[in-house]
């Protein structure tokens, strides 16, 4: 499954710093992988942590960010950094979160056109059973010029702040009749 973010969080259409995610099977057929490629704004600059490790407020800094959520409210919300730390939540209510800094498997790389990619597995374990509904998010920049980005934005005038936790908005993901049935097939 392939996105594209192109707009900010409360629907205006974007002219630069679009992001690309993809969710896949892992190779063992139990976890799932998330790629992400998106320009890289180094604003604010790296956290002081070693990549590889959970940071909290991760959120804070650049970071893309993926939501996948269940009808009963659980959801499991995964943060990657381009320079390599991560943020795992699993959350049952809005922003009533069960457990954090859950340990991953992540990689970030930096290329030379300005783009930063991350790939993240993340087990099967940790999606909240019978995932519905799912949306990615993005976030750059510091004060006046932080940027909230939404692959499935609120109404457009509809709200004055950003909050990726209005989980309403979210929109239907079909774990069941596609590949990525794989991964949660126990769960349903």
């Amino acid at each position: 499954m392939k996105f594209k973010i192109v707009k900010t969080w409360d629907g205006v259409e974007l002219s630069e710093g679009r992001y690309k995610m993809m969710l896949a099977p892992s190779e063992n057929g139990t976890d799932l992988v998330i790629s992400v490629r998106g320009p890289l704004f180094n604003e604010p600059s790296a956290p002081e942590l070693d990549p590889g490790k959970p940071f909290p407020h991760l959120w804070d800094y650049e970071v893309a960010e993926a939501f996948f959520l269940n009808d009963s409210g659980s959801y499991l919300e995964v943060e990657l950094c381009p320079h390599g730390q991560h943020l795992v939540l699993m959350l049952h209510g809005v922003r009533n979160m069960i457990k954090d800094k859950l340990d991953i498997e992540y990689k970030a790389s930096l290329d030379n056109g300005g783009f930063w990619t991350g790939e993240a597995v993340i087990p099967g374990e940790l999606f909240p059973p019978k995932v519905s509904k799912f949306n990615a998010y993005t976030i750059h920049g510091s004060g006046d010029t932080r940027v909230y980005q939404a692959l499935y934005p609120v109404p457009e005038g509809k709200f004055k702040t950003p909050d990726f936790h209005r989980l309403e908005y979210f929109q239907t993901i079909d774990f069941k009749s596609n590949i990525l049935a794989l991964i949660v097939k126990i769960k349903f």
